[in-house]
């Protein structure tokens, strides 16, 4: 398996600091507002990275953090005139929710700033008893120059990180590049007891904690978007290279920037979309669609006509299965088909393959889709066209895609084909009531032939696709 290591500019070869394990930490939300559809790609793609590693039978330990406490929270709580525990709470039952309807799987461990607020503290103190962090007045800052590596993750030299990080001056920092491991409190602010006094920490030392805490001092795999390389994630792994000149994680993944109909997404631009607005308007499985279908690292263009069009290509899909009556079919026949075995090892390979390539989704779906043409064609036997079926579920699951199948299948019934055969049926049952029994009887062959079966029951006519005779 290759990953693209924002690190070294590269695709690497994945080799687990554990065999058989892989530890991840995914950078969550910060809890004060619903999380946009910016957001929704990078939550999406690291829960396929964690099912596919699963896939391969790896045990994958998955941290995502909650930031609970931080400047944006208490902004909020000051403007909705309520605390920064009200805001937090509602914005993270909020998070839970959405994730859950977009189909993401649960963490392994969650964790929020304000849990862990002790080994914070203790972190801090660490760095500061080694050299790498100053106290002025009760905030705390991290000594930039003293790390001759500072820089290394996002490649800017000191002047660019200036820019980027639009450093207010401060006369109190050594150097205008550190930045703030614990924020002196203010009033009416939230703070904590400390050895420099009441606060609270600073985002970047809230992060590097949590995902130390729960995974050692250097793990496999740490990811978000592209926006949080610097100054956030350039800002963690200073720290954790100065705690125990470790590089916190072997591999850093960045998925790319969204932007809507070619703009960058922002409340003034009055194109600035929730994940829970677009969840109102379309299924969860169209918008994980849209965003798996470009690969992870490329920009990607969000627009209506492009989700509709992701709608549409699910509903082909699950029309596919609907078809061939696919849960009935599985629960009857729960064995694998081999009648194109070889078409099939084929095609799985090469999913695997796009894969291993640095999880290109884009070419596992367009394999996707040569599994459901096989599930389409009519002229192979139904063997076939189910063995078919049952490779498309099986790795379209790894993209998150055919959950809640028996409610899916229903919201996506082809709702004509379903009619004209209740349609005929109709004409069966007229047919059996005039005492017509040749006609009722060559329907019901002729649609054994197409491979639907008809059962005369007390309560009624019954009808479900069968192989073909």
């Amino acid at each position: 398996m290759l990953l693209y290591n924002t690190q070294t500019r590269k695709k690497e070869k994945f080799i687990p600091i554990t065999p058989g394990k892989v530890g991840i930490y995914a950078c969550g939300p910060t809890v004060y507002n619903y999380f946009h559809i910016g957001n929704a790609r990078a939550f999406i793609f690291f829960d396929v990275v964690r099912r596919y590693f699963e896939y391969q039978g790896y045990e994958v330990t998955y941290v995502q953090n909650i930031t609970d406490i931080d400047d944006k929270i208490i902004a909020q709580a000051n403007e909705e005139n309520t605390s920064f525990h009200m805001v937090a709470d509602k914005y993270t039952r909020a998070f839970l929710e959405d994730t859950a309807a977009l189909g993401i799987n649960k963490p392994t461990f969650q964790p929020k700033a304000t849990e862990v607020m002790n080994d914070i503290i203790a972190f801090i103190a660490a760095l500061e008893q080694k050299g790498f962090a100053y106290s002025v007045e009760g905030d705390v800052y991290f000594a930039t120059e003293k790390l001759p590596s500072y820089g290394c993750l996002s490649g800017k030299k000191m002047e660019e990180q200036l820019a980027g990080a639009r450093v207010v001056e401060n006369p109190n920092k050594h150097h205008p590049a550190d930045f703030t491991l614990w924020k002196k409190g203010k009033p009416g602010e939230p703070v904590w007891d400390s050895p420099w006094g009441k606060g609270r920490p600073g985002w970047h030392t809230e992060c590097v904690v949590m995902s130390k805490k729960y995974l050692g001092d250097i793990f496999d795999i740490h990811c978000g978007g592209i926006d949080l390389i610097f100054p956030h994630h350039e800002n963690e792994l200073a720290q954790a290279m100065a705690f125990s000149d470790k590089p916190l994680s072997n591999y850093w993944m960045h998925n790319g920037f969204l932007n809507v109909d070619g703009e960058k997404m922002s409340k003034s631009l009055k194109n600035f979309f929730t994940a829970r607005d677009i969840l109102a308007h379309y299924n969860a499985e169209a918008i994980r669609f849209f965003f798996l279908s470009k690969h992870y690292r490329s920009p990607i263009d969000f627009s209506r006509e492009l989700i509709e069009e992701a709608q549409r290509a699910v509903a082909n899909l699950y029309s596919s299965l609907s078809e061939i009556n696919y849960l009935d079919n599985v629960q009857n026949s729960p064995q694998t088909m081999c009648g194109t075995a070889v078409e099939l090892q084929n095609l799985h390979k090469e999913y695997i393959t796009a894969m291993d390539d640095d999880f290109n989704t884009a070419k596992a779906i367009s394999i996707l889709f040569e599994l459901n043409r096989k599930v389409k064609n009519t002229s192979s036997a139904f063997a076939d066209r189910l063995a078919a079926a049952q490779k498309l579920v099986e790795l379209g699951s790894i993209l998150g895609f055919f959950q809640n199948m028996e409610e899916q299948l229903s919201t996506f019934m082809p709702d004509l084909s379903k009619d004209l055969i209740e349609l005929i049926l109709s004409y069966r049952q007229e047919s059996r009531r005039n005492k017509q029994w040749t006609v009722s009887d060559r329907i019901r062959d002729d649609l054994a032939r197409l491979g639907i079966e008809i059962k005369d029951t007390p309560e009624g006519v019954k009808w479900n696709l069968k192989e073909k005779k």
